[in-house]
């Protein structure tokens, strides 16, 4: 799991992360659907090592302005092949499973 704080930063994370699937978690502190599954989340990031998991605070960070995040809670996969938002932890493994 790698925080993102500044843009350069996510695009270094892409760059490197080369043919792997990126999975982005788009979250504010505030958020309720945020706080639940951010625990999942991690999980995950343990669970499938050959994916790069990036989390992204909205609200310290510019990284967003350049993403098509339209509210927290947005999971974003690598090259924008899936997204979708809220806290349905069945969907977001799923679709993992469907792009690896």
């Amino acid at each position: 799991m790698i925080s993102i704080l500044e843009t350069y930063a996510f695009q270094e994370a892409l760059n490197s992360a080369g043919e792997k699937l990126v999975v982005v978690d788009f979250s504010a502190t505030w958020c309720g659907p945020c706080k639940m599954i951010k625990p999942f989340f991690h999980s995950l990031s343990e669970k499938y090592s050959n994916v790069v998991f990036l989390e992204v605070d909205v609200d310290d960070c510019q990284v967003c302005e350049g993403c098509s995040a339209t509210s927290n809670g947005n999971s974003i996969f690598s090259q924008q092949v899936s997204e979708f938002s809220g806290a349905n932890k069945e969907k977001l493994e799923a679709t993992i499973n469907e792009l690896i």
